[in-house]
């Protein structure tokens, strides 16, 4: 399975809208590959068009990555949203519900760590931030 991983994994370039749909639609596609079925579709790619539009917002560009995850047993799929925009000044702040730097709801970042099963950020100011995420098939 770690060959066929590999072969699946895919990076898509976040520069533009219409890259944010390149990167859902290839997610949605890996994610019925791996296994997934029913609204699971439908929440890897909303996590994947939240961490896309926070990317365009807070850092003008950066790179999804969607790799097929297998782990004990379990598969899953891995996204991996990274930026070498501002960073995040302060991180536990932006996980927080209705928290927003941007005027928008500031669902983002706390609803795309509700929606998957694992859930990782790296923040540095000046460098970026790395957000890793990973939903497994029930």
């Amino acid at each position: 399975m770690a060959a066929e991983a590999r072969h699946l994994e895919t990076s898509v370039p976040i520069l533009a809208d219409i890259d944010i749909v390149t990167a859902r639609q290839q997610g949605r596609a890996l994610a019925e590959r791996v296994g997934f079925i029913g609204s699971d579709l439908t929440v890897i790619a909303t996590v994947i068009s939240e961490l896309g539009r926070n990317m365009l917002t807070y850092a003008e560009k950066g790179v999804i990555r969607l790799r097929p995850h297998y782990f004990g047993g379990r598969r899953g799929i891995m996204v991996v949203a990274e930026d070498e925009g501002p960073g995040i000044v302060d991180v536990e702040l932006a996980l927080q519900d209705a928290y927003s730097t941007s005027k928008s709801l500031g669902l983002g970042l706390p609803g795309t760590r509700r929606l998957m099963d694992e859930f990782d950020i790296v923040s540095v100011l000046g460098k970026g931030t790395k957000v890793t995420v990973t939903k497994w098939v029930s």
